[in-house]
């Protein structure tokens, strides 16, 4: 059976949560069976405070746009009803959970305010950067490292962000989609197709001269071999294996 996951961002008035932030902007989009379905979940929130004049400079959610806008609760089912069951996916989701655990808090509905319960909750971030390790994981820049276009994306939007993050995720999880050998890649990172390609040497080449170690090499590599089992205290590897 296909798995469904839904890729979700929010936008927020500010951080953290634990100052009485809310979220003001959820976006979803859905994948079942690892492609994408066309159904997504888009909703502005009215959050009863201002935003931080940072938090706007991220986002461009002015507080005027949100006059008029659904509160969280006139929401909270449709969304529940959305993301329940579902595997999520969100970079940095500790971040986007705790807010969403908050909005069901706020709305007096306690036994959805623990979105782990009936959902399995993925983090792209920390997958990236268990991949990536001592490398920018933002997804932006996992977005250059993946060849995936993101030139539309000249502000942060819940439901745009969520379609880049799903194909990220997938660019992420679908395996080796590229090999990069020394000297393929100037900035050490994959750039889509390489590898792909089956090459054929020609049929009347000229096959490669065999050298084989002199017994005085054999030698010296045999006594090495016993320094490293002596210094590791146990037969070393090769040895082990037959060497």
């Amino acid at each position: 059976m296909a798995i469904r996951s839904v890729v979700f961002d929010t936008e927020t008035t500010g951080m953290p949560v634990t100052d009485g932030h809310r979220v003001i902007e959820i976006g979803c989009v859905e994948l079942m069976g690892r492609r994408l379905t066309g159904r997504n979940f888009h909703v502005y929130v009215q959050p009863d405070r201002p935003s931080d004049e940072g938090a706007i400079g991220v986002h461009g959610i002015t507080d005027e746009f949100l006059i008029g806008k659904p509160r969280f609760a006139e929401v909270a089912d449709e969304f529940y009803e959305f993301i329940q069951g579902a595997q999520i996916i969100a970079h940095n989701a500790t971040f986007d959970v705790g807010f969403l655990n908050n909005e069901f808090r706020i709305a007096g509905m306690p036994e959805r305010a623990n979105i782990a319960e009936y959902c399995t909750v993925v983090d792209s971030l920390a997958m990236a950067r268990e991949r990536h390790p001592g490398q920018r994981n933002s997804l932006d820049a996992l977005c250059k490292r993946y060849g995936i276009d993101n030139s539309n994306r000249e502000l942060h939007g819940a439901l745009l962000d969520s379609e880049i993050l799903a194909d990220v995720y997938l660019a992420m999880t679908g395996g080796q989609t590229s090999l990069s050998l020394a000297g393929n890649a100037s900035d050490g990172e994959g750039n889509g197709n390489q590898g792909s390609e089956i090459r054929r040497l020609p049929a009347g080449r000229v096959p490669a001269r065999i050298i084989r170690a002199s017994d005085t090499e054999l030698a010296e590599h045999m006594a090495r071999l016993e320094v490293i089992g002596k210094s590791a205290g146990g037969e070393a590897l090769w040895m082990q294996l037959g060497g």
